[in-house]
């Protein structure tokens, strides 16, 4: 399963991922072990690359995938990064 869901409606990471891809961006999603075991945030979205001024890094740590997306979604747009809704 590759949704979550965000401002009560499901959305496609996969499609998210590719989306930025296809536009120049490297994403990356990770979830850490060590981090969950402690209890801290153990999601990180981080989306880099040349399309993106100035070395500009867009990245979160947070408690959910969920809490990645509304970190890091609304900055891409932002940046003029056209996503999936």
């Amino acid at each position: 399963m590759s949704e979550a869901l965000l401002e009560g409606s499901l959305v496609d990471v996969i499609a998210i991922m590719e989306a930025l891809a296809e536009q120049g961006i490297t994403v990356l999603f990770k979830a850490d072990a060590e981090r969950m075991a402690e209890r801290r945030k153990p999601w990180t979205f981080v989306a880099s690359g040349a399309p993106l001024r100035d070395d500009v890094l867009v990245r979160t740590d947070a408690a959910s995938v969920e809490q990645c997306l509304e970190s890091c979604l609304p900055r891409l747009r932002e940046l003029g990064f056209s996503l999936p809704e």
